[in-house]
């Protein structure tokens, strides 16, 4: 993270809370015969979406982009979607939803997209960047902003703002 970058640090509960959210948000645009999410991020939301909504098939598509936690790097596409999977949507993704952690600078999800071009896109979090790729998100945050998601922390003391420090 750079030192013009904003910290966002979310909690377990809060990601929860955020994700539940989110399945509320999408289940008047179903129903939906599979969700897909773009891992690793995606994972923690497709299970609580898929949960919520009542969606059995989960598949993966992994896509590689951030190598060293903090520098977005060249995209690379560790694992493509099944094609039977696909198949249970109609025609460019229809009836699919796709479920991503965080939209940031739209890298990822135009991949995704150029894929499935009418899949329903779902992220918990949206950068103005990459925004416009999503259908449905639940808290948009900053492009200078840092999201902290549980996963990747631990407890930890966290120095006031006041004191000059950004995380």
């Amino acid at each position: 993270m750079s030192q013009a970058q904003k910290a966002f640090p979310v909690s377990w509960d809060q990601f929860h809370r955020d994700a539940r959210a989110l399945a509320w948000r999408l289940a008047s645009s179903g129903p939906f015969s599979s969700i897909i999410c773009i891992t690793r991020g995606g994972l923690v939301p497709a299970a609580v979406v898929s949960r919520e909504l009542g969606v059995r098939v989960i598949e993966t598509i992994c896509i590689a982009s951030y190598h060293d936690y903090t520098n977005q790097g060249e995209l690379m596409v560790l694992k493509r979607i099944a094609d039977d999977v696909i198949a249970k949507g109609e025609k460019g993704g229809k009836g699919i939803l796709v479920i991503d952690d965080l939209v940031d600078t739209g890298k990822t999800a135009r991949i995704v997209r150029d894929i499935l071009p009418d899949a329903h896109f779902a992220t918990v979090y949206a950068k103005p960047l990459g925004r416009p790729l999503v259908d449905t998100f639940i808290t948009e945050v900053s492009q200078d902003t840092w999201i902290y998601f549980p996963w990747d922390m631990g407890l930890a003391y966290q120095a006031p703002i006041a004191d000059g420090h950004k995380g």
